[in-house]
């Protein structure tokens, strides 16, 4: 009876092991696309009321917990039973992530004067704030939904071949990490002027350590919040661009002597552009009726 229960539990520790070996090698699979996330999602979450911004990133990391939830058995599944329904989703994913970088560059060009953000409390009633809030919550999990199926596909396919239940659990433990580590970084990028206003208090000395490093991070949020912009919109370009090339076999071949990151990223911004002149050309069809 014990050395059935000491060779179980020497079956656990090798099981865990090899999960431990391969959550270690999918998160490493999946690390270009986690800083593609992070910068995605670092500027969705900003922009918000300062008392808000910890709230509405912790409603964020729930959707993102929850799109996890839901994509991580149904990933399982399809792996297992129809592994072409993997690679229509991820374009289909693509799609919509090249057509929201291509509206972001149209609206910057063209309507810039929409670009108002949620601070604007002088302007809006509270009511107001919240709704705004509210859609923003709502286009940043709907993004993490697409990020999601992208890094689970991606460290799934690190681990296949593998049992099944090593697949699940280093699959699992790789999107926990991802979710953590991603908002976890946004969460102290959001909150930098507030740290940088208490190492100003900390010290009366106009020259000291602390309160050169606080008015650093204080000056420098401003700067970080609209180059998350910017990288953001990147990121979804080079995210979808990614899919595109590395699931149509014609694009995969397209122009090898051109580095990876230019193709992804005009090709990703050329099917992003063509898939907003279609929406806009059928919303103005549907107006028209």
């Amino acid at each position: 009876m014990a050395s059935g229960f000491f060779a179980l539990l020497d079956d656990i520790a090798t099981i865990m092991d090899d999960v431990a070996a391969m959550a270690k090698l999918s998160t490493k699979k999946t690390a270009g696309i986690l800083g593609d996330d992070l910068a995605v999602n670092a500027e969705k979450a900003s922009g918000f009321v300062s008392s808000r911004e910890l709230p509405v990133l912790w409603a964020i990391t729930k959707g993102s917990f929850l799109n996890k939830v839901i994509i991580l058995p149904i990933a399982f599944l399809l792996s297992a039973f129809l592994p072409i329904a993997i690679k229509i989703i991820l374009i289909l994913g693509g799609l919509y992530l090249a057509y929201e970088g291509a509206e972001k560059i149209y609206e910057y060009f063209f309507h810039k004067e929409h670009h108002k953000t949620i601070d604007a409390t002088q302007t809006l009633t509270e009511s107001e704030i919240l709704s705004l809030e509210k859609d923003k919550v709502k286009a940043a999990i709907v993004t993490d939904f697409i990020l999601s199926v992208e890094i689970v596909i991606i460290a799934l396919g690190a681990v296949m071949g593998k049992p099944i239940l090593t697949q699940i659990l280093a699959v699992s433990a790789t999107a926990i990490i991802a979710t953590v580590g991603v908002y976890g970084i946004v969460a102290l990028i959001v909150r930098m002027d507030d740290l940088g206003l208490k190492l100003i208090s900390l010290s009366k000395n106009e020259k000291s350590f602390t309160k050169t490093i606080g008015n650093l991070l204080v000056q420098a949020l401003p700067k970080v919040i609209k180059s998350l912009a910017v990288i953001g919109t990147i990121a979804l370009l080079l995210v979808a661009g990614g899919i595109f090339v590395h699931n149509i076999d014609f694009l995969h071949h397209i122009l090898p002597q051109i580095p990876s990151f230019i193709t992804e990223f005009v090709v990703g911004l050329g099917v992003g552009l063509f898939t907003l002149l279609m929406v806009s050309f059928v919303k103005k069809i549907m107006g028209k009726h």
